[in-house]
């Protein structure tokens, strides 16, 4: 089993909810049971209120059967026989006429006013555990979603989206629908048994031993059918995250199965996982229902050992009817918990497989600073020296070494794979450099030692596949400073070249972009998000390819806009066209993971290197471009949205 490294501690008050982290050696030894106590802090009292009403209403369920026996031996019958005194009590306080009739009345009130606290006691019960389970399960839910918001980025890349949608929804599900309908079970259950067998021992232990003879047997085919189910579940568990990730997948990626007419091909990767999930289900449907049938079938021979039992005691004399009726009435009681024992271990095995699925998301150590970490000032000089890094044992930067003046704009040249998105990564903290990688700093200070929210407020990155929320344009534009400026926005709209295209739609900003910005252009979501980008004002920024759906003249029109507005940043150009490159004060070229020229453009193509050649071949293309008539086709246009 693995540990918790991060142990949350959830308070509530009445008004709020605070999460504190706390953390030490002695958090790691935390168990999945630990881990859901952790949760109920200042909590105790409603399961607390809970067990205590469930001991109570489980007592006076053991009431009801004596009083049948009483009225069958004593009242009806000659049989002298005394029910537990504060009973008696009552009967002896209402029976003033001593008539037979009175006596059932008093009985049949008595049996209906136990029945009637029972339920009262019950429904608060209910009330209080439904208060602590559904606040138990919120903080559960706060708790997971903040923590995987802090796991690093490089645990998003290794982890489906839809598995971890599945563990932080189904998942927290099915411990809810456990801790909320079968935890209070539980208690009663193990009291029920445990007091049922006190009292018929204490009645006539012969008839008490035929009962308790079938416990040993259901424990030993419970505890078979707990392992069975526990497997089984964990089996379809997974099956259901696999398909969430089919459907996650899918609804993201719609354009991609539109546009290559992959519809039929993806119901049929769907209906293969969708049969799998079924398949694992029906197998533990079949289990459940083994497991259901013998537990009818023990039920059943229980009871008639009871009745042939108590007919053959009553045959001797020593056993009366009102005894036997009260034996049926606790084998009767027996008999439900012992079938609802099935219900209570087939939750339990899915609960526990869901709390170790959720565990491992809280197993996996989130993202922190190193101790004394520090803000200081950015708009100082970058370098990298002797960076090294692998993705997966394949090495994509090899002793890389370069330096970022303040204030000058620094491009970057590279084929696919060279390297040149990982800089950007690195650069962001967003992937951390093995000890033996090099080091990259800032004004002299090594990255590591700054606060990773500072340095990222401090970095604007403008990613070459740019994320929109489902949101309107100017909420998406105004995500990170929140200026809520509409003025402010479209001034960075119009150095994005953006502002038209927003303005041409009906509702102008306020205009909704679908899920991931699917109704976008690809050029306009690149240029909403780079106006997005702007609107942070950061002494660093950083276009990684980000115009790269963008044609020629519309790529021309932003970077002067660009130079404009981000004078006195230390601006990095990504690309892989040198027109867009070719007026940075300095321009590195990378090939396979190395660098291979730096220098300006001048210098770059006087060295008559990669970068001339590039250059020539590209310089070529680009008067083709200009002499054939300008297609337009990023300029989407307004109804379009």
């Amino acid at each position: 089993m693995s540990f918790f490294s991060v142990y949350i501690e959830i308070r509530i008050t009445s008004d709020d909810i605070n999460i504190i982290q706390l953390t030490g050696e002695e958090m790691k030894k935390d168990s999945t049971l630990q881990m859901m106590i952790g949760f109920t802090h200042k909590l105790k009292h409603f399961y607390l209120i809970s067990i205590l009403t469930a001991i109570v209403a489980t007592l006076l369920s053991f009431i009801a059967p004596l009083i049948v026996g009483f009225t069958v031996d004593s009242v009806i019958g000659n049989k002298e026989g005394a029910l537990p005194a504060p009973i008696m009590w009552v009967f002896n306080s209402f029976n003033t006429s001593g008539t037979l009739s009175s006596m059932l009345i008093i009985c049949a009130v008595m049996i209906a006013g136990l029945e009637l606290i029972s339920g009262s006691i019950n429904y608060i019960a209910r009330v209080s555990i439904a208060k602590g389970s559904e606040r138990m399960i919120n903080n559960l839910r706060i708790s997971l979603f903040r923590h995987t918001q802090n796991l690093p980025f490089e645990w998003h890349t290794n982890n489906q989206t839809g598995d971890i949608i599945q563990r932080c929804t189904s998942d927290v599900e099915t411990v809810r629908r456990f801790v909320f309908n079968q935890l209070i079970e539980v208690v009663r259950t193990a009291i029920l048994i445990v007091i049922a067998i006190i009292i018929m021992f204490s009645l006539n232990p012969i008839m008490a031993t035929v009962i308790t003879a079938y416990m040993p047997i259901i424990l030993c085919y419970t505890m078979f059918f707990f392992l069975q189910i526990s497997k089984k579940f964990l089996a379809a568990d997974e099956a259901e995250g696999a398909l969430m990730v089919r459907v996650q997948e899918n609804l993201t990626g719609v354009r991609v199965v539109r546009a290559f007419g992959r519809e039929a091909y993806e119901t049929t990767r769907f209906d293969e996982k969708n049969t799998d999930f079924a398949g694992k289900w029906t197998k533990l449907g079949g289990t459940f229902g083994l497991y259901w049938g013998i537990g009818d079938a023990m039920s059943f021979l229980q009871m008639l050992s009871v009745i042939v039992a108590g007919s053959i005691l009553a045959t001797t004399g020593s056993f009366t009817v009102g005894d036997l009726l009260v034996f049926l009435g606790y084998a009767s009681m027996l008999m439900w918990p012992v079938r609802q024992l099935g219900r209570i271990i087939a939750e339990m095995s899915k609960a526990g497989v869901s709390l170790k699925r959720i565990k491992e998301i809280f197993d996996a150590k989130e993202e922190t600073d190193v101790p004394d970490a520090i803000t200081p000032p950015m708009d100082r000089d970058i370098e990298f020296n002797n960076v090294s890094f692998t993705y997966d044992e394949q090495p994509v930067l090899k002793d890389v070494s370069f330096k970022i003046k303040k204030g000058t704009t620094f491009g970057i040249l590279g084929a696919t794979g060279s390297g040149k998105s990982t800089i950007t990564y690195l650069l962001n903290s967003l992937y951390s450099l093995p000890e033996d990688g090099g080091t990259i700093t800032i004004g002299g200070i090594d990255i590591s030692k700054i606060k990773k929210a500072y340095l990222r407020r401090n970095i604007g990155l403008v990613l070459q596949e740019p994320f929109l929320f489902s949101k309107t344009i100017l909420e998406n534009i105004d995500i990170a400073s929140r200026d809520n400026e509409l003025e402010t926005v479209r001034d960075k709209a119009k150095i994005a070249a953006v502002d038209d295209n927003i303005m041409a739609f009906s509702k102008g900003y306020d205009t909704i972009v679908g899920e991931r910005g699917v109704t976008l252009s690809g050029g306009q979501k690149q240029r909403v998000a780079i106006a997005r980008t702007l609107m942070m004002n950061a002494p660093i920024m950083v276009f990684d390819d980000s115009m790269s759906n963008l044609d020629m003249e519309t790529d021309a029109k932003i970077r002067e806009s660009l130079r404009e507005d981000t004078k006195g940043a230390t601006v990095i150009l990504i690309s892989h066209r040198i027109s867009t490159l070719m007026k940075a004060d300095v321009i590195m070229v990378l090939e396979e993971g190395k660098v291979e020229e730096i220098g300006s453009h001048a210098e770059l193509v006087e060295q008559n290197g990669i970068y001339r050649r590039i250059y020539d071949l590209q310089s070529g293309y680009t008067k083709k471009e200009i002499s054939s008539p300008k297609s337009g086709a990023d300029e989407k246009g307004g109804e379009s949205l």
